[in-house]
């Protein structure tokens, strides 16, 4: 096969803002598809991992993990080596002289943070890396166009939401006219990055997918409870981290307004800055003896809970900083296994979800359709069949991640054949 012929002729170091992390399981996905696919890795991480828990499949990957100094100061010599020998670099006063034009642009302590990690990198060179590729086009893309410009190796990129929505343009500019191609998950972010380059035949939409290896098909009966039993309240299950652009205040609020003969139970998994605050708020509400906080569990509890849950919700919004979901895996995964969701018209969402056929779609903020919407889940179990049913048709049919792993093949090989 010509991909994976390729695919052996070159060591990728893939450069990642943290690893593992259990947020972002799509990318642990793709990079252990990547590896079954043939390709040679070594990940490239610029901060150590903070969570407790791993998922599955990250003892599954082999790549090797390098962690870059994640604050210069904490690692002197190593940062003053990479210094020194970037300047027998090739491109040292090309990569100088764009720093300094990003630096005019933005004067913060991360861009130089970014260039010390992009010496440092250039100057270890694990594994005798022969391409560089970013997760995440923000502050990852930054350390890699700046190792790609000191070193002459050339980079790719995989964009995904935040990192889309809260970068000036200028920057995305710039990178999309550096990077060979860059990749991204969601139509909306598809269109934004194709407006701001010359270059739109780079700039390419990779739905990321599940692993449906993992996320088998459920058979088991799902629950007819409809909310009159206050003995087996329905079951509304959230996975999502604590932020504002999940929304969870919005669902609180919506769960605040459901009629008081409604019976039913709420149930969070994930961790998040803001637990504490809407901890305080479900009290205010008067809800805290109907939710359990789990915080952050492994996958295959996860997928416990999806398979026990009558009714998935998470609210999307755009946060005030441009913060934004692309399209969340947690809805995907939740739609494999027949949980009817409820979101929002954010992002990519209506990507996946189509209002009234595969799910329910409403506005971002507003409680009170939240709430109808919630309400119509949980008293109508037939509804709840039907529209959990089409939504793991749509997912197995249209969401399975070996296509994603496919097409980043063939960019891959693409750009190899032409270097050849």
């Amino acid at each position: 096969m010509k991909t994976k012929t390729l695919s052996q002729r070159r060591k990728i170091l893939v450069v990642l803002k943290g690893y593992p992390r259990l947020s972002e399981t799509f990318i642990a996905q793709e990079l252990r598809g990547l590896e079954k696919a043939g390709f040679n890795l070594t990940l490239i991480s610029m901060r150590r991992p903070t969570d407790k828990k791993r998922h599955p499949v990250h003892d599954e990957i082999r790549a090797r993990v390098v962690y870059l100094p994640e604050y210069l100061h904490e690692e002197p010599i190593r940062v003053l080596k990479g210094l020194m020998a970037s300047f027998r670099k090739p491109g040292i006063k090309a990569l100088w002289k764009r720093f300094f034009k990003d630096l005019a642009r933005d004067l913060s302590r991360n861009r130089f943070r970014r260039l010390g990690q992009a010496m440092v990198l250039a100057r270890e060179w694990p594994d005798n890396g022969e391409w560089l590729h970013a997760h995440f086009i923000h502050t990852p893309a930054s350390v890699t166009e700046y190792t790609s410009i000191l070193t002459g190796v050339p980079w790719t990129c995989s964009a995904h939401a935040k990192d889309i929505w809260t970068s000036p343009d200028w920057e995305l500019h710039e990178k999309l006219g550096s990077a060979r191609w860059t990749v991204t998950c969601t139509r909306s972010g598809y269109e934004h990055m194709r407006t701001l380059t010359p270059r739109k035949e780079a700039v390419h939409l990779s739905y990321h997918g599940l692993d449906l290896a993992r996320f088998g098909h459920f058979g088991g009966k799902r629950s007819q409870r409809d909310g009159s039993d206050p003995a087996d309240p329905a079951f509304i299950l959230s996975v999502g981290r604590a932020v504002e652009k999940k929304g969870y205040d919005t669902l609180l609020k919506a769960l605040s307004l459901l009629p008081g003969d409604l019976n039913w139970r709420f149930e969070h998994i994930g961790g998040g800055d803001n637990l504490s605050k809407l901890k305080v708020l479900a009290a205010d509400l008067n809800l805290a003896d109907r939710i359990t906080w789990k915080g952050a569990l492994a996958q295959e509890d996860v997928l416990d809970h999806y398979r026990r849950a009558d009714v998935f919700a998470l609210a999307c919004r755009i946060a005030s900083n441009g913060d934004r979901d692309g399209l969340p895996n947690v809805l995907v995964e939740a739609s494999s296994q027949r949980v009817p969701c409820i979101s929002t018209s954010v992002s990519g969402v209506p990507e996946l979800l189509v209002d009234g056929e595969n799910g329910m779609v409403v506005p971002p903020d507003d409680p009170a359709a939240f709430a109808v919407a919630l309400e119509e889940m949980i008293r109508h179990p037939a509804l709840r069949s039907r529209l959990g049913n089409a939504a793991e048709k749509r997912v197995r049919e249209h969401f399975d991640h070996e296509a994603s792993i496919d097409q980043l093949g063939r960019l891959f090989a693409d750009e190899w054949q032409k270097a050849s």
